[in-house]
Order: C-alpha cells, then sequence, then structure tokens
C-alpha cells in the first residue's frame, strides 16, 4: 500500500530542492537522536555523536554499536533501510562498517530525497510547522509538477501556549508581525491565531499538533487572562499557571479546529531536558528527554466534555509518551465517540520511547481490547530523516503478524481476504479518509 505519514520533522525545503546527501552519515547521523542514545550508551565521546569528528568515524562509531543491540527498533530500522534502498542484506557491525560505508555512498550520488520518498511510494508527507512560519516549501512543492508527493503542513502552535519558556515575548512579537495583529491580551491573541490559521487552511492543512508535557489543568477565561498578562510582560510564570492558560487555549483552539476540519493531536507526557546539564551544553532535541507522569485522566476528561458539550470537539487523537496510559486513553477515547464519523476519537500509534515491537503490539491490542482495530489510522515515522519510511513497513510486519497470529490461534475467523483488506485500511485506507478527506 502507499504511506500517507502523518506526522514527521523532516525540512519541507530539502523536499523542495530536492536534496542530495554526501554520504550515509548526514542521512543517517544527522539529527537522529535515537541513535545518539545508543551510541551514548556504548560510551562514545560526543565528539563522534554531535561533535565535529569526520563523518566516517561517526559511522564506525555508530556501526560498532549495532551488534550490541539486538531487540533494538533501531536495529531493525537499520536493517530495513540498508536492504530496501541500498540493496545490503547482512548485519552492518565494525567489520562491516567499510564496505556499507562505500555501498551507501555509491547509491546516494544518484538517489536523492525525492527518490527516497518514491522508494516507499510515499504519497502524502504532513510536516510539523509553526504559526509564524511563512510555508514557503509547501507553497514552492505544490507549485512543482515534477514532484510526485503531496507535502502539507501541519499547525503545532507550542510556542505561542509554553508561555512558562524562555523567550515568550519575544515569541509573541514574531506571530504579532506574522499575523499583522497586535496582541495585547488574550482577545487580540486568538485573533492573530485564528488569522494564521486562516493561512495555514490556504496553503492545505488539516492536521493540528500539540506537545504538552503534563495535562492542561481547568481554568476559567479570566484566570487566563491574568496569567496571560504577566506572561507578556516578562513575569515568571510556572508550569501550573501554564498548564491553566493552555487549557483555556486549547479549548478555543479545538473550537477552531474543529469548524474547519483539522484533526487535533495531542502529544502527551514527554518530560523535556531531563538531563539540564548535557541540554544545555548541546541543545534541545538532542537525546535528553524522558517519559513525564501519567495523563490525569479528569483533567484531560474535563477538556473534552467542554469541547464536546459545545459542539466544538472534532476528529482527535490521544497519544501519551508513557505506557502506563495506553489502557487509559484506549478507554477513554470510547466515552466521547459520535454518531457520523467511525473512530472520531483516536488511540494514536505508539509513539516515541513506545515505537518499539512490543510497545506496538501492545497499542494494537489496547486499541483491539477496547475500540475498533479497523478504524485505527496507523502508524507515522515522527522523524527527521527521509529513510524512515521502513518504519511504515515495520509497523505492517507487525500488525500483519499480530492480526495473523489471531486468524491462526482460532480466535476469530479464517478469512484472510477480510483480515487483508482490515490491515490495508489500518495500513492506508483509514489515514487517507481521516487526514485528507473533509
Amino acid at each position: 500500500m502507499p504511506v500517507i505519514d502523518y506526522h514527521c520533522h523532516i525540512d519541507p525545503m530539502e523536499i523542495a530542492r530536492d536534496r542530495r546527501y554526501d554520504n550515509i552519515t548526514q542521512v543517517w547521523l544527522g539529527g537522529d537522536h535515537y541513535k545518539w542514545r545508543l551510541m551514548r550508551a556504548n560510551g562514545v565521546s560526543e565528539e563522534y555523536v554531535t561533535g565535529g569528528a569526520p563523518d566516517r568515524e561517526k559511522f564506525q562509531k555508530f556501526a560498532e554499536v549495532m551488534h550490541k543491540a539486538p531487540g533494538s527498533p533501531v536495529y531493525q530500522w537499520v536493517h530495513l533501510e540498508l536492504k530496501n534502498y541500498f540493496g545490503y542484506d547482512r548485519e552492518l557491525n565494525g567489520d562491516t562498517a567499510g564496505e556499507v560505508w562505500e555501498l551507501c555512498n555509491e547509491k546516494l550520488k544518484t538517489l536523492r530525497v525525492r527518490g527516497m520518498i518514491d522508494r516507499y511510494r510515499v504519497e502524502t508527507i504532513i510536516t510539523t510547522d509553526d504559526p509564524v512560519d511563512s510555508l514557503a516549501a509547501h507553497r514552492e512543492i505544490a507549485a512543482d509538477p515534477t514532484c510526485r508527493v503531496r507535502v502539507l503542513p501541519a499547525w503545532r502552535p507550542d510556542k505561542a501556549m509554553n508561555l512558562h519558556k524562555q523567550g515568550f515575548p519575544a515569541y509573541v512579537e514574531k506571530l504579532s508581525r506574522a499575523s499583522g495583529v497586535e496582541i495585547r491580551d488574550l482577545d487580540s491573541l486568538f485573533r492573530a491565531l485564528r488569522r494564521r490559521m486562516d493561512y495555514f487552511d490556504l496553503c492545505g492543512c488539516r492536521v493540528s499538533d500539540h506537545g504538552l508535557e503534563r495535562t492542561p489543568i481547568p481554568a476559567s477565561p479570566t484566570e487566563a487572562e491574568k496569567i496571560f498578562a504577566r506572561a507578556l510582560s516578562g513575569a515568571a510564570v510556572s508550569q501550573e499557571e501554564a498548564s491553566r492558560f493552555q487549557y483555556v487555549t486549547l479549548c478555543f483552539l479545538a473550537g477552531e479546529y474543529c469548524r474547519r476540519g483539522w484533526v487535533m493531536q495531542l502529544h502527551l507526557c514527554a518530560a523535556y531536558g531531563i538531563n539540564a546539564f548535557r541540554q544545555a551544553a548541546i541543545g534541545p532535541d538532542t537525546g535528553f528527554d524522558g517519559i513525564g507522569a501519567s495523563v490525569h485522566i479528569p483533567h484531560l476528561a474535563a477538556f473534552l466534555n467542554e469541547t464536546a458539550g459545545a459542539g466544538k470537539l472534532g476528529k482527535t487523537i490521544l497519544y501519551s509518551l508513557n505506557p502506563n496510559d495506553t489502557e487509559l486513553l484506549a478507554v477513554l477515547t470510547g466515552a466521547f465517540q459520535e454518531a457520523g464519523f467511525a473512530g472520531k476519537l483516536q488511540l494514536g500509534a505508539a509513539w516515541w520511547f513506545n515505537d518499539t515491537e512490543s510497545g506496538i503490539r501492545k497499542q494494537l491490542t489496547a486499541v483491539a481490547n477496547n475500540s475498533l482495530l479497523g478504524n485505527f489510522v496507523g502508524m507515522l515515522t515522527d522523524s527527521r530523516s527521509f529513510l524512515s519510511y521502513a518504519r511504515h513497513e515495520y509497523f505492517r510486519r507487525i500488525l500483519c503478524d499480530v492480526v495473523g497470529g489471531w486468524m491462526e490461534g482460532g480466535r476469530i475467523a479464517a478469512d484472510l481476504e477480510a483480515w487483508g483488506n482490515l490491515v490495508a485500511d489500518v495500513s492506508y485506507g483509514n489515514a487517507k479518509r481521516y487526514f485528507l478527506e473533509i
């Protein structure tokens, strides 16, 4: 089946320019914190991870890690990518690093970004974009008749909601300039966000996404107004106060998403920068994050109740980085389903530290146990690499094994065609209907 990669962190300008990489290190190790964490676990110096060591030496250090990583999804992803993009079917390790380096680099002389996308029949890519982004790359791709993949933006307004983080007043100034709205209070903030959503909508946006470290705490607009005024003045705001502001802002945004037919994604319970010392030295998104505390179900239910009761709850996907929340969220989505759209609320795919074989099996089982697996919208890469579409194959192989195991075990009917159709829907068809058909 084709691929709809509905959540990733790739740079769309690299698709617009059809970038060619000089070597496999640039493709694999240029921004992949999964691989960086494994290298650090092997005692590799940071010079060979994110530092200035030569690319060939970085690749050697990474290759030496592989034989110590059985069971790791990185091991499995790497070897799927080597086989399907480069035709290599041996193990990557310290001894084979040289031949793999030469083979991949020779192939990369002709394998550009768009070729990597085409190899996995990627039909649609949905990126992650800030409200102030010009979306110039998306417009350029849409106007290019030679580019076969559809690339759409996703609305990610975290910087407009994280008013407890450094640089918030400066970000509000950027949002003011991008929107043409002078932001002085909560109402003008919402008008600025609405105007930018109008622009994103014109550029094909169909999806929103939020990274929330904790479950938003119910609050009134009056309370949120006071918190916002303090943050705008440069005063310190606690994470709990920020969470109350986020609740009110998220209620407003949910109504906008529902009106526009956009999907709302909530990524919950990541603990960012838990190694504060190392992150301060190297920067964010470099492998120093962790799993946060569990979702607060009463607060999340309050948000869903408020928006659903006002007719402002549209298609929604709930993710938690904490694996203890899998069953909780699967059950919660069942309480807010509505007539007229099958699978309107979804338990999101196994995410980040959970997109392992065991994590994917757990997520699929939770959906099957508590909802309808046949309505699930399937997998995403959540990646910064153009070789990561092999993760869709990884997911599909596990999905086939789960459903096939139920059939062979006599727990479901022995109907290969019917379950094959279900697998095809979960792999592709459901995502196409859910994200792209409004």
